[in-house]
């Protein structure tokens, strides 16, 4: 009943706002990228890859909501409804900027954390072997590399 009265929840503020729920969890990684100084094409990269913008994704592992946060991550960062996309963007932004500063913006490394664990990669750095961490980490940067390139269009000459 409780994931119902959430969805519901989520739909009528967006509905009373005037926009879809994806405009609105859009809105939401602006907000907290700005607040949090992170590019915000790279929170909607992990989201790309993640979840695919949809804000119930479940995965077998028990990842969830948008940045499919680990029902531990999500308590330790303040998602305590992990379905609900403002407080999940909002912990998995906290996250992120976390591990941009434990591995000094190394975008392939912060995208193996955030996938295969901190404590995991800090010890190995880039010694990661494990083929579905590798194809996370270039589905990421990949994702981000397009969002910026959107973002930020060259001049035509």
């Amino acid at each position: 009943m409780k994931p119902l009265y959430v969805l519901l929840t989520i739909l009528f503020s967006c509905a009373a706002q005037g926009q879809t729920a994806r405009a609105f969890s859009e809105q939401c990684v602006q907000r907290y990228a700005s607040l949090y100084h992170i590019e915000p094409e790279i929170i909607a990269a992990f989201i790309d890859v993640e979840s695919g913008w949809n804000p119930r994704a479940l995965s077998p592992k028990g990842a969830m909501g948008l940045l499919q946060l680990m029902p531990a991550t999500a308590t330790r960062f303040g998602a305590f409804d992990p379905f609900n996309p403002e407080q999940n963007i909002a912990a998995g932004t906290r996250y992120i900027t976390r591990l941009m500063w434990e591995f000094h913006g190394d975008l392939r490394l912060v995208a193996a954390a955030y996938n295969a664990g901190d404590k995991w990669v800090g010890k190995w750095l880039l010694d990661y072997r494990n083929p579905d961490v590798v194809a996370y980490v270039t589905a990421v940067r990949r994702r981000y590399i397009l969002r910026r390139m959107a973002a930020y269009p060259q001049p035509r000459r």
